[in-house]
């Protein structure tokens, strides 16, 4: 013990009876770790500054509290900027109502504000498109007024990662992290001069290098031995669900089995290693001359795979997709119109993300991006001072050579794999955007980290109604009309008319007393309704699948069979509580998309507003705990049973005007259609 406090040092706080409980479940001393350079007290540890870990600290700030944020890159957002999606993914309804959380629709303002206008980009897919540079200035600002506001402490770790953790005796807190911080090494080039795929495991080791010094940060709660039965909490709030990997708390991966809660699966066994594509964003902007256009040396490896992806009513495919995602379109715009937005003129500037284009879609044992538990295992990752960070980087690299090989195919390719010859035209009038002050911040023009559709995901914790753990699935959100003969054939009778029960709502009993076939019995046209709703989402059951061979660009390659199957809308959804909370740590909170969902439902739970609402749920329950002196746990651990507390939480949260509900929506009122995504 003496060894351990010495290790992580006496400002660590009092870690007596504390033991290091290794990712893997054994318990020994951190022999790799170095003593820490620099310690950091907090009452709130966020791990990620995507936008959940934003929105985590911005309502955590809000209440006064002392919040850590680690992030692997030198950007908070996220999504919205160190990935480069910077165009607001929102549905229809939700967004005519701006019925979001508070904090968003302030971000949205600042965005409006920032710019004079909500949509610098012009885009179509969106009605805000705007650069990833930019977001990243505008939430530093939002969440420095935000802890102005309401007297918290913000203490911002850019390009740190989270190495190993350390656990209390019984393996239920995490009382303390490590975590690495790098800087440009003397004379190496500055940061973001390489692409993610070089400097990952660097920036995951100790040692310094010559690409990298190393800062050895712990991190430790504020206070130690308070009242209550917790002195901190940790957030993860990662894009790959780095730290139930490195905890090793139960979690999913990939495809789940085919059930009734689940039946649109196309599969009956477990498979981790499909997963979403991923995407590596960048810039390009459009100019009066034709440009150089060097061909990358790998370009005939990937160039089978680009395609229009289908044919276009309106034709003119490459306009199409440049003001998509239009993210600058300077005044004076074009008074020409095409898709509802003004034609693209020299100055514009488009960010690329493009199912048939720069979407990586990897989904083998030999190329999967995000290592499961058993390759981690194998790997080491899971040993003391093993984790490297989870992921593939050959994927990664392949995924990069990809994004610039996509550049290359649409301002000079000439083929399309999916619509033949004669689709495809040259478009050399456009450059391709590099550097450090660039969009994306990067030499290279990549963004800093990939734009991830999916990660690991936490299943919750047992109980009576669930009993394999807490999880939101398929049939709580999807507008599938699940009378279709390929549920009854792809289902046993039993599973069948469990999912026709299951979809019954309040007509289950009398369906159930009347027996009922199967094919009779009525279906609830609304979603699930959580009595520990802590936040709302919204959006399409929207895949971007795996492809069926390995490697993803190879020529004739298909999209994995059947994943599409629950492609399309879904109703508007409840965040709750239950999917927030992993199973054996309990001062651990999930804030991102990594909470227990299904693979159908994870692709509704994704995007934008979503991350903001889950991350204030974060902030909020962890601040009612700190003052209540109760574990989130035990907020939900005798639902249906009437609860108090939790209505309190439930009701401090709305107060703040972070809605948990959205209107016009119960068990008692079924008429949801206008709830349409699109």
């Amino acid at each position: 013990m003496d060894r351990l406090v010495a290790r992580f040092g006496a400002g660590f706080g009092k870690l007596v009876g504390a033991v290091v409980l290794l990712g893997s479940g054994a318990i020994a001393a951190q022999a790799s770790a170095p003593p820490p350079d620099l310690q950091a007290e907090c009452e709130v540890l966020v791990v990620g500054g995507g936008l959940a870990g934003a929105a985590t600290a911005y309502e955590s700030l809000q209440s006064g509290r002392t919040v850590c944020v680690t992030e692997l890159t030198d950007w908070v957002g996220g999504q919205l900027s160190a990935q480069g999606t910077s165009a607001l993914d929102e549905a229809r309804q939700q967004r005519a109502l701006l019925f979001y959380a508070q904090g968003y629709n302030e971000l949205r303002q600042r965005i409006a504000d920032y710019y004079g206008t909500l949509n610098p980009g012009d885009c179509w897919v969106s009605v805000s498109c705007f650069l990833p540079d930019d977001a990243h200035e505008i939430l530093m600002q939002q969440l420095a007024d935000a802890a102005q506001r309401g007297g918290g402490e913000f203490k911002w770790f850019p390009n740190t990662v989270v190495k190993e953790l350390a656990y209390s005796e019984d393996g239920r807190q995490i009382v303390g992290a490590i975590a690495i911080q790098h800087q440009p090494a003397p004379g190496a080039p500055p940061l973001n001069s390489e692409p993610l795929s070089a400097t990952l495991k660097d920036a995951y080791r100790y040692e310094d290098s010559d690409r990298f010094s190393k800062t050895i940060i712990q991190f430790g709660p504020q206070t130690q031995d308070s009242d209550g039965p917790a002195d901190w909490y940790v957030v993860e709030a990662t894009e790959t669900g780095e730290l139930i990997a490195l905890a090793d708390v139960p979690y999913r991966l990939g495809l789940d089995p085919k059930s009734f809660l689940n039946p649109s699966s196309p599969v009956r066994t477990p498979d981790p290693y499909c997963t979403q594509g991923f995407t590596y964003t960048f810039a390009m902007a459009q100019t009066a001359e034709a440009q150089p256009q060097p061909m990358p040396d790998f370009y005939p490896q990937y160039a089978p795979y680009f395609s229009y992806e289908r044919e276009r009513p309106e034709g003119n495919y490459f306009d199409f997709v440049f003001t998509y995602r239009r993210i600058l379109s300077p005044f004076p715009r074009s008074d020409q119109r095409i898709f509802g937005v003004s034609r693209p003129k020299p100055g514009d500037i488009s960010m690329q993300n493009w199912t048939w284009g720069n979407d990586y879609r990897p989904g083998t044992a030999s190329d999967n991006l995000i290592y499961t538990r058993d390759q981690l295992q194998a790997q080491g990752q899971l040993a003391p001072g093993g984790w490297l960070g989870g992921l593939r980087t050959d994927t990664l690299r392949r995924g990069e050579e990809n994004a610039l090989s996509y550049y290359y195919w649409l301002v000079m390719g000439d083929t399309d794999s999916q619509l033949g010859d004669g689709v495809k035209q040259p478009q050399p009038n456009h450059r391709y955007i590099s550097g450090h002050d660039g969009p994306m911040g990067t030499a290279h023009g990549l963004s800093k980290f990939p734009y991830m559709r999916e990660g690991r995901r936490i299943i919750g914790r047992p109980s009576v109604s669930h009993p394999q753990g807490f999880s939101i699935d398929e049939i709580d959100i999807s507008w599938v009309d699940y009378g279709q003969d390929y549920y009854q054939e792809t289902l046993s009778p039993r599973e069948y008319r469990q999912l026709r029960l299951a979809l019954a709502g309040l007509e289950a009993g009398q369906a159930v007393e009347n027996e009922l076939p199967s094919t009779e019995i009525p279906r609830r046209t609304r979603s699930t309704i959580y009595p520990d709703a802590v936040g709302i989402a919204q959006y399409a059951i929207d895949f971007h699948p795996c492809m069926a061979e390995a490697p993803p660009e190879a020529p004739g390659n298909i999209e994995r069979p059947g994943l599409r199957r629950a492609h399309g809308q879904a109703y508007p959804g409840q965040i709750p509580l239950r999917a927030m909370v992993p199973q054996r740590i309990d001062n651990l909170l999930v804030a991102s998309k990594s909470i227990a969902t299904s693979y159908v439902a994870a692709a509704a739970y994704r995007v934008h507003s979503f991350e903001w609402s889950v991350g204030v749920a974060a902030g909020a329950t962890i601040d009612y705990a700190l003052e209540r002196g109760i574990m989130p746990y035990q907020l939900v651990e005798d639902i249906p049973s009437q609860a108090p507390r939790l209505d309190e939480l439930q009701q401090r949260i709305q107060a703040r005007g972070n809605p948990t509900a959205f209107p016009n929506t119960s068990i008692f009122n079924l008429d949801w259609l206008e709830w349409r995504v699109w």
